[in-house]
């Protein structure tokens, strides 16, 4: 039987360039999608409790801003939103930006997760990383590169118990729709594959392997304080779906389904959870088709930043469990 969908490549998805750059020592990194020199549609849905962020106050629908030139998505918590300097050099230097009479200034947004409890936490992503990441484009790969270089996950009892995550994208055609998600996994929870409900990583056992906890446990677990971790997953959508900003601030929220389908637990205090949602604008499509499909390839996405992750750090991998 035919299906509606087919999967593609991210790239696939025209009017966008995915630059990333990383410290693989000091296990950090930053992810850039350039949106092209006229910008993109962009909004954001922010669901964690502790989000670092740049700029996002622009997406508001009630917000006169329209376009972004880039998005970033970076390691170092709140230290790696100097990344974004970088990527407001590159856009520059092009002549990419916001018409001011002045001179043109890039609309530049950005989020952080939390990577200092892996590797060097005094080396995090700066100006210079950022324009890096902008020059090296295009160049994604899954797993420990870009934001998810030092991204880890399953974190209820704390930092001797997690796993190495990555970055990961997944994206689908229906037709002439493209619909796409790029998603650095820094979660507290842990990940499950949504299609059979299998743990693929997350919190280990005292015994180095991967924790069968049932959702009641789990839950207790999380009800224990600890420090030392806090986390975030930052994602998005790309499409070339035609939509204003209110609606693709719907695509952006209905995306985060995918969140609760693949992540266990999410959306808690000690998550920044964010997911932009960008669009191309050039093939008339229905919100609730793309939302749905959002949320979808967003779950697939999270899968696949554990599955495409490499041991490292002396932290074990989905991949050791397979």
């Amino acid at each position: 039987m035919n299906t509606v969908y087919h999967e593609i490549a991210i790239e696939d998805i025209r009017g966008f360039t995915i630059g990333q750059a990383e410290d693989k020592e000091a296990a950090t990194g930053v992810t850039v999608i350039l949106c092209g020199e006229d910008g993109k549609v962009c909004a954001a849905d922010i669901r964690g409790g502790g989000p670092a962020s740049r700029e996002n106050g622009l997406l508001n629908p009630l917000a006169a801003n329209d376009a972004v030139h880039a998005i970033v998505l970076s390691g170092g918590s709140a230290f790696g939103l100097d990344s974004a300097g970088g990527v407001m050099q590159y856009l520059e230097e092009r002549n990419i930006g916001f018409e001011t009479g002045y001179g043109k200034v890039p609309i530049v947004v950005a989020s952080c997760l939390f990577d200092l409890a892996v590797g060097n936490a005094k080396v995090r992503p700066d100006a210079k990383m950022g324009y890096a990441a902008c020059t090296a484009a295009p160049n994604f790969k899954q797993g420990n590169y870009g934001c998810g270089t030092g991204a880890t996950v399953g974190k209820t009892r704390g930092p001797e118990f997690m796993m190495n995550s990555g970055i990961g994208a997944y994206a689908v055609q229906c037709g002439d729709l493209k619909v796409g998600a790029i998603v650095g996994v820094n979660a507290m929870g842990d990940v499950y594959d949504p299609t059979d409900g299998k743990k693929l990583a997350g919190l280990l056992d005292d015994n180095g392997t991967l924790h069968a906890s049932s959702e009641e446990e789990l839950l207790r677990t999380a009800l224990n304080p600890f420090t030392g971790v806090t986390n975030t997953t930052i994602g998005t959508i790309l499409t070339n779906g035609c939509f204003n900003k209110t609606e693709m601030t719907k695509i952006a929220g209905m995306a985060h389904d995918g969140y609760a389908r693949a992540i266990r637990p999410v959306h808690t205090m000690y998550d920044g959870d964010t997911i932009y949602a960008a669009s191309s604008c050039t093939v008339k499509a229905d919100i609730n088709v793309v939302g749905t499909l959002a949320a979808m390839v967003m779950a697939k996405a999270i899968d696949n930043a554990v599955l495409h992750t490499e041991s490292a750090y002396g932290l074990k991998c989905a991949k050791d469990f397979r």
